[in-house]
């Protein structure tokens, strides 16, 4: 499985939430590539998950991706819940 957290310019930000995502997904014995990314390079990335902010990541929505929207990228507990509902059939 691999799960491509996107940002803006895919620096700072979005690789603090992949070092949150292998943090979390560690802890929930769950094993996964995770990888960081700006928008428009995630346009043409396969992933099986695409995570990053909400208002940001429906610019990639296409009804074949599966988007993982957050409200805060910031919030580990908001992460946690988003990733456990998104990955629970894994």
């Amino acid at each position: 499985m691999k799960i491509l957290v996107v940002c803006g310019n895919g620096l700072g930000s979005s690789f603090i939430v992949e070092m949150n995502v292998k943090t979390i997904l560690k802890e929930l014995g769950i094993e996964a590539e995770v990888t960081h990314t700006d928008l428009t390079t995630s346009k043409s990335e396969n992933a099986d998950y695409y995570l990053g902010a909400a208002d940001l990541i429906e610019n990639i929505e296409d009804g074949k991706r599966k988007l993982i929207k957050l409200n805060n990228i910031m919030d580990k507990k908001e992460l946690r819940e988003a990733l456990e509902s998104n990955l629970k059939e894994v």
